[in-house]
């Protein structure tokens, strides 16, 4: 019998719930914050989400770069606390450049610089990785029990995985070094032939956008050693053994193949999987009409052999769905082998509040008595 999911959370202080899109990971996060929280600890839970379902759920107007308190009312009778933050990626990277500046005119001039501006929210990898670099923020400041992420959605689920990786790729990249060394690219700016390049760039982006661009990683050089350092430590928490990761996903073929695929990378990686979610499982009887009686019965119960029909129909793809889900769950456990594997039925409603949440949170504790 597998334990139940605080007995696999017990001791650990960062919980990282991973899945492709749109399989549940912002429920399943905040449900284990908010069941965790009435447990006694004091939980932060971190998101990207732009439909701000969260915050919904919590019964936040918003939610910021900055963690904000949870009024959990009769849900917080355990003494724990919960906190909530939605991460600003542009934000947040604009917070690691006061970190790694040396001084303020340093500071100031990454922050006023149009290249910096236009790809600090956007950067490949940006999202992913300053997600994993407010991980690391917060779990430093040591001031939570529990970190719980809802990773950034993304067709690749293995994005924040590579994203400490492909910064430092960045940071070191030939662009880079091309524009920072002395016998590079940046010292034939002033070139005869490259002059004329500049020029047609100018009139095409209506300003000097070479000149930007040297500025920029100018800039930036001063930083390089203080992201290189902290993309290793970000990627390195990742793997600490404080740190469990959570497989969500959907019992349709699709995402389970990509949450069997996504556990072996994490195995292949040697991070530590504590579970796997399988949410909206269908859980109606096996498919096929039923006997006579009971068309009888309904017939009597509706009286209309059209509506009749109709519920038989419905009642009877529902009944595909079921044998489809199980089919594919046993698949899901046969190729994951020691590891729990936690399932929550599809719910007839729509999880907009905390009591949503500490129900959703039952079916993976259910010795919750709060």
């Amino acid at each position: 019998m597998s334990p139940h999911l605080d007995a696999i959370l017990a001791g650990r202080s960062i919980c990282i719930c991973a899945g492709s899109g749109g399989v549940g990971k912002t429920t399943t996060a905040a449900a284990v914050a908010v069941a965790m929280a009435a447990r006694g600890l004091k939980v932060a839970v971190l998101t990207i989400d732009p439909a701000r379902r969260l915050a919904d759920s919590l019964g936040l107007d918003e939610l910021g770069n900055v963690p904000v308190r949870v009024e959990l009312g009769e849900h917080g009778r355990g003494g724990g606390e919960l906190w909530a933050t939605m991460l600003d990626a542009k934000a947040t990277f604009d917070e690691v450049i006061d970190r790694y500046a040396t001084d303020e005119k340093a500071r100031q001039r990454v922050l006023d610089n149009r290249i910096y501006q236009q790809i600090s929210g956007a950067l490949a990898g940006s999202q992913e990785y300053m997600a994993m670099e407010k991980l690391y923020e917060l779990d430093e400041e040591d001031d939570f029990d529990l970190l719980v992420l809802d990773t950034p959605p993304s067709r690749n689920a293995l994005d924040f995985l590579d994203a400490p990786r492909r910064v430092t790729q960045f940071v070191e990249g030939r662009a880079m070094r091309l524009f920072i060394r002395p016998t590079g690219f940046g010292a034939r700016i002033a070139g005869r032939g490259f002059s004329v390049v500049s020029a047609v760039l100018r009139r095409v982006t209506g300003g000097d956008l070479i000149a930007d661009l040297s500025e920029f990683f100018s800039a930036m050089a001063g930083l390089l050693s203080g992201f290189r350092d902290r993309a290793e430590r970000v990627e390195g928490l990742l793997g600490d053994e404080r740190t469990t990761f959570l497989v969500v996903t959907s019992p349709a073929g699709e995402p389970i193949e990509e949450a069997s695929y996504l556990r072996g990378k994490l195995a292949e990686g040697d991070f530590p999987l504590g579970a796997m979610v399988v949410n909206r499982v269908h859980t109606t009887g096996a498919p096929g009409a039923p006997e006579e009686g009971s068309r009888e019965a309904l017939t009597g119960l509706l009286g209309d052999e059209d509506l009749v029909a109709r519920v038989l129909a419905a009642h009877a793809d529902r009944g595909v769905l079921a044998d489809r889900d199980r089919t594919n769950i046993e698949a899901l456990r046969a190729a994951s082998p020691g590891v729990p594997v936690f399932e929550v039925p599809e719910l007839s409603d729509e999880i907009h509040d905390l009591d949503g949440l500490r129900a959703f949170a039952r079916l993976l504790m259910p010795d919750d008595a709060g």
